[in-house]
């Protein structure tokens, strides 16, 4: 199972953490570039550019960012995670967001042949 993890921030850092020693294949994607790096030098996981491509080739990809226009941008932006996903695959939203963010990735994410979990944490 390949997963992409995006935001490494002060939950998903370590959130990225436990499923890379779970001994899952993770590939991690956060804004700036210098926290990624330095996960993969932490957990020896991957490290992609743009989250369409941390999400290239992933069964699973996990968000886990700031707000509502984080999400988006990071989702369904115009180098979003939706674009790189298998078809079948798993988008799992961890962050506390709206209901109608909620709804409308869900929306996305069927339209496209993936699957949507809101999943928030705080």
């Amino acid at each position: 199972m390949k997963v992409a993890f995006i935001g490494l921030g002060v939950m998903g850092y370590p959130m990225a953490g436990h499923v890379k020693k779970s001994g899952t294949d993770v590939c991690v994607y956060n804004r700036t570039a210098a926290k990624a790096e330095q996960w993969c030098k932490e957990y020896g996981g991957e490290m992609a550019s743009t989250p369409t491509e941390a999400a290239e080739g992933c069964d699973i990809v996990l968000v886990c960012v700031g707000n509502d226009n984080d999400v988006r941008q990071v989702v369904a932006g115009q180098e979003g995670a939706l674009k790189g996903m298998k078809e079948n695959s798993i988008l799992i939203d961890h962050t506390t967001a709206s209901a109608s963010l909620a709804r409308e990735l869900h929306s996305d994410a069927i339209a496209q042949g993936k699957r949507f979990l809101d999943a928030p944490v705080s």
